[in-house]
């Protein structure tokens, strides 16, 4: 059985810093292009980042230079450092896995960029 389980989000003043974390299990994290996706409140989920298994990595522009994610494949743990955080950035973070056909997503945690 196939789980991503994100952790981290919370509440933050804007300019300020979270880290969030995504632990996966019953993949082999190595193989899988992994993402964070976003959802606003009554929009659709977009794209904030990907890393492929190679290690490339792409960004929406929204977040260039100030997110950046990252892959512990050792651990089965995927990361996303959000820096310089604004109220736009205020969403449901969702962890992704994708491979070929398959396609798994964790339940979210929610960020509140707010003072």
């Amino acid at each position: 059985q196939v789980q991503l389980v994100e952790s981290g989000g919370g509440l933050v003043q804007p300019g300020g810093s979270l880290r969030l974390s995504c632990a996966a299990s019953g993949i082999i994290l190595s193989m899988y292009t992994m993402g964070w996706y976003r959802q606003i409140r009554g929009k659709q989920r977009e794209l904030v980042t990907t890393i492929t298994s190679g290690g490339s990595t792409n960004y929406a522009d929204s977040v260039k230079g100030r997110f950046t994610i990252s892959r512990d494949n050792a651990k089965n743990m995927v990361y996303l450092q959000m820096n310089s955080l604004k109220p736009e950035d205020t969403a449901v973070y969702f962890c992704n896995a994708q491979r070929y056909t398959n396609d798994y997503w964790g339940q979210g945690t929610q960020v509140t960029v707010s003072s």
